[in-house]
């Protein structure tokens, strides 16, 4: 038995695996989770199967399982689920993938929509790369300004020092 590339800590006979052999995903994460699996163990045919209609346009299965095939697959990292439960019609999921490709690191960060088809079964829709979120940040402090510590000393003396 094997640990599930998903990074869920399961077997992955208990978690992707039967989602790979055709068993319906219950949640949007879970067919997230079953997508990453499938290109990391070389179960490409469920890429194109969980693919919603509108997203056909453009996938090419033969580049696909190229890209897929000379990537080693280093972990999937879940950000973030909004909706898609089991009674939920859609969801998104926001994930990072990492992977090595070409002697080079990269981490593929998205946030994938998913909806339900037809017969029920959750589809990837589409995916885009999240916004980043603004700071705010407060007042820069002075070198000769109290510290924020809460210390008594000077700035400069006590967490600005170094």
């Amino acid at each position: 038995m094997s640990t599930c590339p998903c990074g869920s800590g399961r077997d992955l006979d208990a978690c992707c695996g039967p989602v790979l052999a055709g068993a319906a995903a219950p949640t949007a994460e879970a067919l997230m989770r079953s997508r990453y699996t499938a290109f990391a163990t070389g179960a490409l045919e469920h890429l194109d199967a969980t693919l919603a209609p509108e997203a056909r346009e453009g996938y090419d299965p033969e580049e696909t399982a190229a890209w897929a095939r000379e990537s080693r697959w280093q972990g999937l990292e879940i950000v973030a689920v909004e909706a898609g439960g089991a009674e939920d019609a859609e969801g998104v999921v926001e994930f990072i993938a990492r992977f090595r490709h070409q002697g080079q690191n990269h981490a593929h960060h998205e946030r994938a929509t998913f909806r339900r088809g037809e017969d029920g079964r959750w589809l990837y829709v589409d995916g885009a790369t999240p916004k980043p979120q603004q700071r705010v940040v407060g007042p820069k402090t002075g070198r000769n300004d109290p510290c924020p510590c809460g210390s008594g000393k000077k700035f400069k003396k006590c967490c600005g020092a170094g």
